[in-house]
């Protein structure tokens, strides 16, 4: 029987043992069983390794399966035509024709490696910047449908050799003093991310001097004294941009293009944390005003109009914004303002914001001629003067600084700064949800759309540790043309924003055309409805509008379980009482690991004292002797 071989997966028997008995022979299945059992066992083994391979590891580990198992294949249904035909041509006195033999298989040519034993190594930071919408976060995550910033980093960390790990598939960055700044979620953007890692250098090695010779032999040349002319040279000075690895230039070839090393810190100090000596971060959210589609007067429900809000569908109330935003700022309690992470049960919900304002985006106005129309204006627009009337849409971000940030943090807050802006809640909203005594439990809201918010900047050091400031090269300060040449990081920024611009250009002469082309005041169709239905149109930082009907106000919606209920929850599932139980049974852990720790570090120092009191006896016994 011929089996296909053209792929694994075209291998479809029955289930039944009778076929399996039929087809197969004793020593086939039994042969089937022990590899199936091997490899049962090798999966076992290597599922936690498998877990942290990136993408196109897997996929290449896929396929060389494949290969292999199809060549096995092949053999297989060779070796068994050949004990057909030796069986048929058994009793037959003609001779056997000679195979002709083989070529020899080609020798795969072994990959070349660095020897990490004959570099040194550095503690560098960088700054980074990503565009996050093709990306599912910045934190590397096995299971992800997307790729992952640090899954790019670390391809391209070890494509340049700058790290040594023995298996290049597998993301691990622990064993290089690996730190982060910011965990950016999926589809969120950073203009100053910041990282530091240990990587290769060009430093030379610290010299292995041989032992000097303290007696000189007898007849030695130099016993009256005399000193060798020839002097040891000094070594020149390491100079960290004229002989040091160019590691911007370098990592910018091979990361994606939506993903580039904008500085390094050649004095980054070696006991130096991107996460815990950053002192303030800053984020911005972007949006546009209008945010959405504005109606025309003519089609807007005046019922709906009277009874929700009086700002106009699709603008935003600048100033009550900017009031609600200002709320923010100081030291506040945000659990009403993020998403609770059960597994973290010593959180504390108390952030200091440095500062939250709505500020304009000079110069960044693409111009839109048909909102420039009085239909399409709000009313307080639309009665100014015509050289009073600013060209729309305009760009408008919310500033945060901060010390830290709790999850999804800025995106709660954004969702209810935009609530204000649309006159759907008042400014006032803020200061009761940052009450928990007033509000114990998160009233249940959509979050804010990802793809605006960009993690702005991150500074350094921390007012308690001055000595860990990271003072930035950026890249063209070594040499310009890094910068401005052909292949410098600005051309190709360039051709980024060129090919979005051009985008946004088509689109926006499009909605130009399709804007103007049709007189709506016609009414063709005699059953035309004269206003649009009564729904409120709800913006969240997206592309559209949502329709929610009638809007229920924040304070009136279900809440969401207070983080006490869902640390509860969390610890009996797995198996607790309560949280408190589980906060218990982890510090007893933790005072476990650190007893068991402290006494193994007892046993070896005993161990080594032990054996240095056998070495001073053995060798008082050879002077003794």
């Amino acid at each position: 029987m011929k089996l296909p071989v053209n792929s694994c997966y075209s291998l479809r028997l029955p289930r039944s043992p009778g076929f399996i008995s039929a087809v197969f022979s004793r020593e086939a299945r039994c042969r089937f069983s022990i590899g199936l059992t091997r490899l049962k066992s090798k999966m076992d083994n290597k599922k936690s390794v498998y877990e942290r391979y990136t993408k196109e590891a897997l996929i290449k580990r896929i396929q060389k399966l494949e290969t292999q198992l199809q060549h096995e294949q092949r053999h297989q249904v060779s070796q068994e035509e050949e004990e057909g035909e030796g069986e048929g041509k058994s009793g037959s006195s003609t001779p056997a024709i000679a195979s002709t033999p083989s070529s020899p298989p080609r020798k795969k040519r072994e990959e070349r490696r660095i020897d990490p034993a004959k570099y040194s190594t550095r503690l560098v930071a960088f700054k980074l910047a990503y565009l996050g919408k093709r990306y599912g976060g910045f934190e590397f995550a096995a299971h992800a449908s997307l790729p992952t910033i640090e899954e790019e980093l670390w391809k391209a960390f070890c494509k340049a050799c700058l790290i040594f790990p023995e298996n290049p598939d597998v993301v691990n960055f622990d064993p290089w003093e690996y730190s982060k700044c910011g965990r950016t979620d999926r589809g969120v953007s950073a203009f100053g991310q910041v990282i530091a890692i240990r990587v290769r250098s060009n430093r030379p090695l610290a010299p292995t001097k041989p032992k000097a010779e303290t007696e000189n032999a007898p007849g030695d040349e130099n016993d009256g004294g005399e000193v060798n002319e020839e002097e040891e040279k000094e070594p020149r000075e390491f100079n960290d941009f004229s002989d040091e690895l160019p590691y911007c230039k370098i990592l910018n070839r091979l990361l994606p293009h939506d993903i580039k090393i904008l500085a390094w810190c050649p004095t980054t100090p070696e006991e130096f944390s991107a996460r815990y000596d950053c002192r303030e971060r800053q984020y911005r959210y972007f949006f546009t005003q209008p945010a959405f589609t504005p109606l025309p007067q003519s089609l807007e429900n005046p019922t709906l109009a009277a009874s929700t809000t009086n700002v106009k569908g699709g603008w935003l109330d600048i100033e009550a914004m900017r009031r609600a935003a200002k709320k923010f700022e100081g030291t506040h309690d945000f659990r009403n303002f993020c998403r609770v992470d059960p597994c973290k049960l010593n959180i504390n919900f108390e952030r200091k914001m440095f500062e939250c304002d709505v500020v304009e985006v000079e110069d960044a106005s693409t111009a839109l001629p048909f909102l420039g129309h009085d239909e399409f204006r709000p009313p307080s627009e639309s009665e100014a003067a015509p050289e009073e009337k600013s060209p729309s849409p305009k760009i408008y971000y919310l500033h945060v600084r901060g010390t830290a940030f709790l999850w999804h943090q800025i995106r709660c807050m954004v969702a209810v700064i935009f609530l204000v802006g649309q006159g759907l809640e008042p400014p006032s909203i803020v200061d009761r949800l940052l009450d928990p005594a007033l509000e114990p439990r998160r009233p249940n809201y959509q979050l804010a759309d990802e793809y605006p918010l960009v993690l702005w900047d991150c500074l350094f050091p921390r007012p308690s540790n001055p000595a860990h400031a990271v003072p930035w090269s950026y890249v063209g300060e070594e040499n310009p043309l890094n910068q401005h040449g052909a292949m410098g990081l600005l051309a190709h920024t360039w051709e980024l924003w060129r090919q979005r611009k051009l985008d946004e250009l088509l689109a926006a002469q499009l909605l130009d055309v399709v804007a103007a082309q049709a007189d709506v005041t016609l009414r063709r169709d005699a059953r035309a409805p004269p206003y649009i239905p009564a729904t409120v149109r709800v913006f969240e930082g997206g592309n559209r509008e949502r329709l929610v009907g009638k809007y229920p106000p924040l304070l009136k919606r279900p809440r969401l379980p207070s983080p006490l209920e869902v640390f509860d929850r969390e610890a009996r599932r797995k198996g607790y009482k309560d949280a408190a139980d589980m906060r218990e049974a982890l510090v007893r852990k933790k005072e476990e690991a650190a007893a068991a720790a402290a006494e193994g570090l007892g046993k070896a120092s005993r161990n080594e004292g032990e054996e240095l009191e056998g070495r001073e006896k053995e060798n008082g016994k050879e002077e003794v002797e």
